[in-house]
């Protein structure tokens, strides 16, 4: 199954290539409306791309560093590790004529899932792209969760690999302004 190019999110404000199998998690529950949510088909992987309001107070890593942290204490993260924070390379990037600076985070949450009191080891992966001309934080994440046992791998999703971390740097580097009016008047 090819890469879904071009997906519309925001309203058609922005596109992104997304990776086979990804369900659209809106269609399934309300998502706010600064987030777009999509799971993988099989496993209980997650990508979140969140406009978010620029975090000015920080710079550099240590912003990185905050949504991480952010993130962790929304989900009641019982432990945080930060792995490593890297500087992302802006010719790399759709975006790269907004965004000033861009970070990626990898780490580890020890989050339990919702109606569930064991925590498990996440493996958080985070592009953050800065855009201060539009006051705005772009959050992507990459969630990958141990696998679960009971994963059924029926001839119907042999398929359907897990994500990489490729499936989630196309998705970075892909993700496309159309409509600045998003941010609102500037």
């Amino acid at each position: 199954m090819e890469p879904t190019r071009d997906y519309p999110l925001f309203g058609g404000a922005f596109s992104a290539t997304l990776p086979p199998g990804a369900l659209d998690v809106s269609d399934l529950r309300p998502v706010p409306d600064n987030q777009e949510v999509f799971c993988h088909r099989v496993t209980d992987q997650s990508l979140i791309v969140e406009l978010l309001e620029l975090q000015a107070h920080v710079q550099g890593e240590e912003a990185a560093r905050y949504h991480f942290e952010d993130v962790g204490g929304m989900q009641e993260a019982r432990a945080l590790q930060v792995d490593s924070v890297q500087p992302l390379l802006s010719e790399n990037l759709a975006l790269r004529s907004y965004c000033q600076e861009a970070w990626v985070l990898s780490g580890k949450q020890q989050v339990a899932k919702e109606n569930h009191q064991v925590a498990k080891d996440v493996m958080v992966h985070q592009a953050l792209l800065r855009l201060p001309r539009y006051q705005t934080d772009v959050l992507v994440t990459f969630n990958e969760p141990p696998p679960d046992n009971r994963l059924s791998l029926g001839p119907e999703n042999l398929s359907l690999l897990p994500w990489s971390l490729g499936d989630f740097e196309q998705l970075v580097t892909s993700l496309t302004l159309h409509d600045p009016n998003i941010f609102g008047p500037q």
